[in-house]
């Protein structure tokens, strides 16, 4: 498949809508089912040292931060989350919530580790470009997309028929499904030439990334 970057329907429902709520939740469980966090959680343990500083790119219902603090893998003071969406309830007091776009022209604040989950297939090239062009600061990169597979879309529909997800769930994934990446079309689009990287699919359908300044990582 060609790459598609198609709008989603949870990124235009109000926070407060019955049916965001309900895909918010829903999302919980795709991302379990997929492994997502728990291989986020492990990389950014291997990475992250001490009073380092972590920035998260579209940190969502803030959940990976959350899981970071429960698992002991760093504090709260050391996050750093930039989203569109305000900061949610439970956010943790320390960690900071940047209300903001990722793609605007202030710097992000400096940080050792970034890390995205779900969220760079959002974005057409250019935009990506831009994205990796301020991923460059940092000594790791480390991301877990939608994999743009056929096999993947198939999963996506038994797993809408069998876990009963709503309408707007049963849209976005196989949109998500589609405009996600393959080999090294990610560290290739972002532009991280003076990066370590290495990238792998899984059979549930995660894409991962996981990148290493060459400049840094001595």
């Amino acid at each position: 498949m060609n790459r598609i970057v198609e709008p989603e329907l949870l990124d235009h429902l109000p926070a407060s809508d019955p049916s965001a709520i309900r895909s918010r939740e829903e999302l919980l469980l795709i991302n379990h089912l997929m492994g997502n966090q728990r291989w986020l959680v492990s990389q950014i343990r291997r990475f992250l040292k001490p009073g380092e500083r972590l920035l998260e790119l579209g940190a969502g219902d803030g959940s990976l931060a959350k899981g970071l603090i429960t698992a002991g893998v760093c504090e709260a003071h050391q996050i750093v989350a930039l989203d569109l969406a305000p900061e949610p309830p439970g956010w943790p007091m320390e960690a900071i919530w940047l209300q903001r776009s990722v793609l605007d022209d202030e710097p992000w604040p400096e940080a050792v580790v970034i890390v995205a989950n779900l969220f760079l297939h959002h974005f057409e090239a250019n935009a990506l470009r831009c994205i990796g062009s301020k991923v460059a600061g940092a000594r790791h990169f480390i991301a877990s997309e939608p994999a743009r597979r056929s096999l993947h879309l198939w999963q996506g529909r038994l797993l809408s028929y069998l876990a009963d997800l709503s309408p707007v769930t049963r849209h976005d994934m196989l949109v998500s499904i589609r405009a996600g990446f393959l080999g090294d079309e990610l560290p290739a689009t972002l532009g991280l030439d003076d990066f370590h990287c290495t990238t792998s699919c899984t059979f549930l359908g995660a894409y991962r990334l996981t990148a290493t300044s060459c400049a840094k990582s001595s």
